[in-house]
């Protein structure tokens, strides 16, 4: 890693080590022009006597002020490391985004095509209203809820970049579910701020005007704003269907290739219906006029995460820097004191003739943080013997045990665990005990061994206990997860695993995190941050290739009209 993973300046860094050495020089050079001064003045022997001086001393204070220079110009480089939430503030409404994922949104006659255009919207809409809790809904032949009110980001790009027409598993058009749908899931939540349904589509809908009108009634008789976008052409345009030949544009049941339409009477309706705004398909800035359209219903307050940063640290170099300044003008202003020479051999004597309390612990942790596992057993037991807090050692023997590699002593010394009533030592131990049982029934799972379903249910239970003390921890929900897919895999009969399947070299099939520190050393995970990303970064591309694989084998349900597009 570089000065600049962890300082905003790597110039000041290196400006910060020629103050120190600059601030020592000046010390030494103040020391010799006064013993030039003082030469001047009278012979050497009467010098030393009037005013005696202890070259020791004079390096002691030149290494003090420039530790001070260097730690204070390393807290001027702008020091961060670790990372954190940045959260923006800002006030939105409950939006539902009913998106047209009919075979007719594939129509080419707008540019690259009428659901592509859709998707562009969707995300310039996001935009533009960051505290707006937003839920979006596929419909075709009919609706389906893809997610619920949100401002994750994250989980919103993935079903909207999987959005086709496969996703809703019958093809048409159906407006007046849609609307119903998209009602009910607006009533459903608790909220202080007005609430708003987004219609976006083509308008070709092969259903009586009657139901449309009323499910339009209905959402405006609730207080729900209605806005409809448009996307096409009036003039229309065929509907590739991806293959070659014949088959090349979309057919109907006589064989004829299908135009389809942009219809803006039935949008117009719907908003005229509710009481709403119609967005036309030819109206530039789309996304923009759909935030115009919202800007006068009621809003909350609620926190946004905006991404995250490096933390700042500056305060590790300012407080030594200061203490050391402190330091140094209370010794330069007190008396010279000299301490009796004996006393200072029994304080040695003393040092070394017992060891201190906690040393055995300290000895294991350096040993854990070394990677010498094994050794670190050997000191936690030790320390056990000498009667260091025994829940905590029985918890780094275990883990040392279990990184080791022991599994099977490991989970015996986990078990010994006394019962406390700290709850990060609880989670720890549960957490390392289901890595164990989890790292064996991989094992046991590449040597065909039978008893592999019984270490993943043994570590499906442990990690489940783990979250109810901490349902957030990210790692103990990834293992979990994992655990359970191992489990239906080799016969387990557990509720739904985590996105996908693949082999064991994948990394998504990868246990997360290696066991819990000791807790001497408090330190989180035994993994590096750029291996933990690149496992998320892992998991999020199998999810999304999940997606896409259930997508892409759904094949579209003809809708009762006969009119599938």
């Amino acid at each position: 890693m570089s000065l600049a993973t962890f300082f905003d300046s790597w110039l000041v860094v290196a400006g910060a080590v020629a103050i120190a050495a600059l601030l020592a020089w000046i010390v030494s050079w103040g020391v010799a022009r006064r013993r030039v001064r003082l030469q001047r003045m009278a012979e050497a022997h009467l010098i030393q006597r009037l005013a005696p001086r202890d070259e020791r001393r004079t390096w002691t204070r030149a290494t003090r002020l420039g530790a001070v220079g260097l730690l204070s110009g390393l807290a001027l480089a702008g020091p961060r490391w670790g990372e954190e939430v940045q959260a923006v503030r800002g006030e939105g409404v409950d939006v539902v985004l009913a998106l047209d994922a009919s075979l007719s949104m594939l129509a080419t006659d707008e540019r690259p095509s009428r659901l592509d255009r859709l998707k562009q919207e969707v995300r310039r809409y996001r935009d533009l209203a960051r505290g707006d809790r937003i839920a979006l809904l596929a419909f075709a032949g009919r609706s389906y809820i893809l997610t619920p009110l949100t401002v994750d980001d994250g989980a919103l790009e993935l079903f909207l970049d999987n959005l086709d027409p496969s996703i809703v598993g019958q093809a048409g058009s159906s407006l007046a579910r849609t609307i119903g749908q998209g009602t009910d899931l607006l009533l459903a939540t608790r909220t202080s701020s007005d609430r708003a349904l987004v219609i976006m589509s083509d308008g070709e809908a092969f259903e009586p005007v009657e139901e449309i009108q009323a499910a339009a009634q209905r959402a405006r008789e609730n207080g729900i704003a209605v806005v409809t976008v448009g996307f096409g052409t009036v003039e229309g345009s065929t509907i590739p269907t991806g293959e070659s030949g014949e088959n090349a544009f979309k057919r109907d049941e006589n064989g004829d290739v299908v135009t389809t339409r942009y219809n803006p009477e039935t949008l117009r309706l719907i908003a005229e219906t509710a009481e709403g705004t119609f967005v036309d398909a030819g109206a530039t800035d789309k996304a923009a006029r759909i935030r115009s359209a919202l800007q006068r219903l009621r809003r909350s307050p609620r926190a946004v995460a905006s991404g995250t940063s490096r933390t700042p640290r500056f305060q590790w170099f300012v407080f030594p820097a200061l203490l050391l300044l402190l330091l140094d003008t209370w010794l330069a202003s007190r008396r010279r004191r000299s301490v009796p020479r004996g006393a200072l051999a029994l304080g040695a004597v003393a040092m070394t003739s017992c060891a201190l309390p906690g040393a055995a612990a300290r000895d294991g942790a350096r040993a854990f943080g070394a990677g010498r596992h094994m050794e670190a057993a050997g000191h936690y037991r030790r320390a056990i013997a000498l009667g260091d807090d025994p829940a905590e050692m029985t918890y780094n023997l275990g883990t040392s045990l279990v990184a080791g590699d022991s599994l099977a002593s490991g989970l015996e010394v986990l078990g010994k665990v006394p019962k406390t009533s700290n709850d990060e030592l609880r989670f720890r131990t549960l957490f390392n005990v289901g890595l164990a049982h989890l790292r064996a029934g991989l094992a046991a799972e590449a040597a065909s061994d039978s008893s592999a379903r019984t270490r993943f249910t043994a570590a499906v239970a442990a990690y489940k206990e783990a979250l109810l003390l901490r349902s957030t921890d990210r790692d103990a929900k990834w293992n979990y997860e994992l655990a359970l897919r191992k489990e239906e895999e080799n016969g387990g009969g557990g509720g739904g695993g985590g996105g996908g399947g693949g082999g064991n070299s994948d990394a998504s099939e990868q246990p997360q995190s290696e066991p819990d520190t000791p807790q001497a050393s408090q330190s989180a995970g035994g993994i590096g941050q750029q291996q933990a990303e690149q496992l998320l970064d892992a998991a999020a591309r199998e999810e999304r290739g999940v997606q896409g694989r259930k997508q892409k084998d759904s094949r579209p349900k003809p809708p009762p009209g006969g009119k599938d597009w």
